[in-house]
């Protein structure tokens, strides 16, 4: 069930760090209390479910007021047969700049554990990695990277995406990418296609529609292999992401919400 992960990781993932500064007078989009529930479908077949929530409550690190946002994904069914999936991301993200201050992964994936705990250092443009003894469970000794300047990791990308002012793109417009995962830091593009209404078991709703280019993988079906949609409201939430893969479609797609700062706009 890697391809769960990397569907997530996608969902998460689209606003990552986009090399622009962060626009002035930001958009409110995002409210503590937040929830977001997603399936996870291969074909026909619901395999999973996700969520991701933002505290009830406000955070501290580095002295910088945080919002907490989780991210949980686990398998259903039939798929538990295969490789059982119960995975959590978390982010300690700064309520002004969107950036991560810390985060971490607790994954349980088949036989895969691992439990991961970075804290990033602004100042220095450095994430220190720390990750814990599966036997014991004390974290082992730091390991420390370089990273791009304002870094986000996955889950405060996903944060950022919704303040993404898109009546500034044109069709076909680039957003260049980049953020740091595990070890490395990461450069990719989305293209941006406009607005198009998908429908949900919701209903209709009016969406961004973007497209990543895709590296070469074994996963993937070509460069253009990945489409997500992003609610064209005061809310910017992810609605669905869809995957054309070597095993077929693929994806997550919402089901349900509570806690939305702005109204959620479906059409009939």
């Amino acid at each position: 069930m890697k391809w769960m992960v990397i569907i997530l990781a996608l969902l998460l993932g689209f606003g990552f760090a986009q090399e622009l500064p962060a626009p002035p007078g930001k958009k409110s989009t995002i409210s503590t209390g937040e929830r977001l529930d997603y399936r996870m479908y291969l074909g026909f077949f619901t395999v999973g479910k996700g969520t991701t929530t933002v505290d009830n409550s406000y955070h501290t690190k580095n002295n910088r007021k945080c919002y907490k946002v989780d991210a949980y994904m686990q398998t259903l069914g039939i798929a538990t047969w295969i490789s059982k999936v119960n995975d959590n991301w978390g982010a300690y993200v700064d309520t002004s700049e969107l950036v991560t201050h810390e985060s971490y992964r607790k994954l349980s994936e088949g036989t895969y554990r691992l439990n991961e705990l970075i804290t990033y250092d602004h100042e220095k443009d450095q994430a220190s990695v720390i990750v814990a003894d599966k036997k014991t469970g004390k974290y082992g000794e730091p390991k420390v990277y370089s990273t791009p300047d304002k870094v986000r990791d996955i889950v405060s990308g996903f944060m950022y995406l919704r303040i993404i002012d898109f009546s500034k793109y044109k069709l076909r417009d680039t957003i260049t990418v980049s953020g740091f995962f595990e070890d490395k830091t990461y450069r990719f593009k989305i293209i941006y296609h406009g607005k198009e209404t998908i429908e949900t078991e919701l209903g209709k709703i009016p969406c961004y529609k973007l497209i990543p280019i895709m590296p070469d993988n074994q996963l993937f079906r070509g460069e253009n292999s990945v489409t997500a949609w992003i609610s064209a409201d005061g809310n910017q939430i992810p609605i669905k992401v869809d995957a054309k893969m070597f095993i077929g479609h693929a994806g997550t797609e919402i089901t349900g919400f509570r806690g939305l700062r702005n109204q959620f706009v479906v059409v009939r």
